[in-house]
């Protein structure tokens, strides 16, 4: 087993708080035998608050056939992954994101054609709930080729870094390019204090991950070196970029549009979320609520605006 695959199998088997693990049990029971692997991750994993918080989670099922029959959402998870649900367990409540196990590991790594999925699983996770051994295993290598991608994007913008730059810079780099690759309502400091909430496990991960990276780089004295003759490597990463930013923004824009068929309430979701990162006061008004799509499409243009999203 890789270094990297074990940091990454480790991590995902760490407790979580038993409300969490009751919770995922019941997202996965809802899906019968479909349901593979339920994860949890995102702001209330990293500071542990659960009440009146959304807790995050990813349903992993076998085939989006086997979760939903013959039903329309078939075909929406499959032209624009994942599903967004809303779901409520003994006082909690949570978005459950659905990919299939394929979908799943495709998205964490290099052929991605958007950071969504691979940019949060760079982060922390829990494995909350699994069916067997075999889910499991198809869970971490799917997750183990996330920092990977991370970081080899990281390492194709480092020359706007004074050096040497250091694995924690690498990080916040990879981060912040993720959050500009998205419609986003975060600020400026979110990529620093992600990486700042454990800073000794970016280290380990970025030591573990860096050797797999298509743009050949090693760490020395805790800083990290580009080898020569990477100018082809970094130059088709950085060429992949505009795309990834051209995709994530539009993929905001399309997934808000589906979640108005499959998200309760989903447009105040959205204006909590981003009043929560960006500070400010959006309130929606009855007629978005009645009409989410159109209210949504008036409400980001202003928030784009006005510096809420980015």
């Amino acid at each position: 087993m890789s270094d990297l695959k074990y940091l990454v199998k480790a991590e995902l088997a760490e407790p979580v708080e038993p409300r969490v693990s009751a919770f995922a049990a019941a997202i996965a029971a809802k899906y019968g035998e479909a349901s593979r692997a339920v994860l949890f991750y995102g702001s209330c994993l990293r500071t542990t608050e659960l009440d009146g918080q959304m807790l995050d989670f990813y349903l992993i099922v076998s085939t989006y056939e086997a979760a939903y029959g013959k039903s329309w959402l078939v075909r929406a998870n499959k032209l624009l992954p994942p599903n967004v649900f809303p779901a409520e367990h003994d006082g909690l409540v949570a978005k459950v994101a659905v990919l299939s196990e394929a979908d799943f590991h495709k998205l964490n790594g290099s052929e991605a054609s958007a950071v969504s999925v691979w940019a949060r699983f760079a982060q922390p996770s829990r494995l909350v709930w699994c069916a067997d051994e075999q889910a499991q295993q198809k869970v971490i290598d799917a997750i183990e080729g996330a920092p990977v991608t991370l970081l080899n994007g990281a390492l194709a913008h480092i020359d706007g870094i004074s050096p040497p730059v250091s694995l924690t810079q690498l990080w916040e780099k990879g981060f912040a390019l993720t959050y500009g690759a998205e419609l986003r309502a975060e600020r400026k400091e979110r990529s620093q204090s992600v990486v700042d909430f454990a800073p000794e496990r970016y280290e380990q991960f970025g030591e573990a991950a860096i050797g797999r990276t298509a743009i050949e780089a090693a760490v020395r004295d805790g800083k990290v070196h580009i080898a020569s003759g990477q100018q082809r490597q970094i130059a088709a990463e950085k060429g992949r970029w505009p795309r990834l930013r051209r995709n994530g923004k539009l993929l905001t824009l399309a997934r808000l549009a589906k979640a108005s068929g499959t998200y309760a309430g989903g447009i105040d979701y959205l204006a909590w979320k981003i009043n929560r990162h960006a500070g400010t006061d959006y309130v929606i008004k009855p007629w978005q609520r009645k009409w989410p799509i159109l209210g949504a499409l008036v409400m980001l243009p202003r928030l784009v605006a006005g510096g809420a999203i980015k």
